[in-house]
């Protein structure tokens, strides 16, 4: 009973910290149902082959109330997720409006980037331009060490 150890996690200790922080603040200060909140939803970026692919998470948003948009070397995702019911105490669901930017690399052509909303997902694919796409190199070999080698394997 008392010999047993319990692994201390200090991320887990930092989540519930904000927890209770966010709970005492929306003690002392409630949310209006006028007050516009801004969020932010979690991005996932990485590249794939060609392309560089960002995802958003946006479970409970209308595709229609999200907004994409190339200008220059900044993808920006903006839009508002709705809040239909009235009256819950207490959420850790957050509404309003969001905005992300996302800096690319220079020369994405904007009108070959596409966006594809499913399942609460957006998913924005942006083809790289052909100077950031990797390419292999071949390896000479010098003459010698290839009869060498040719030899060996004959």
């Amino acid at each position: 009973m008392f010999g047993d150890l319990i692994r201390w996690n200090p991320v887990e200790e930092l989540s519930n910290w904000h927890s209770d922080i966010d709970e005492l603040f929306g003690r002392f200060f409630p949310r209006s149902e006028n007050t516009i909140q801004r969020w932010a939803p979690r991005v996932e970026t990485y590249r794939k082959e060609k392309e560089y692919i960002v995802k958003i998470d946006l479970p409970g948003v209308n595709p229609d109330d999200v907004h994409v948009q190339v200008e220059g070397n900044l993808l920006a995702i903006s839009g508002k997720r709705k809040n239909e019911e009235k009256g819950p105490e207490y959420r850790e669901t957050f509404y309003g409006k969001f905005e992300r930017e996302i800096a690319l690399p220079h020369g994405v052509e904007a009108d070959k980037v596409t966006a594809r909303y499913e399942h609460g997902v957006l998913e924005i694919r942006v083809p790289l331009p052909a100077q950031l796409v990797g390419r292999e190199i071949p390896i000479e070999i010098e003459q010698k060490e290839k009869k060498q080698l040719e030899s060996k394997a004959a």
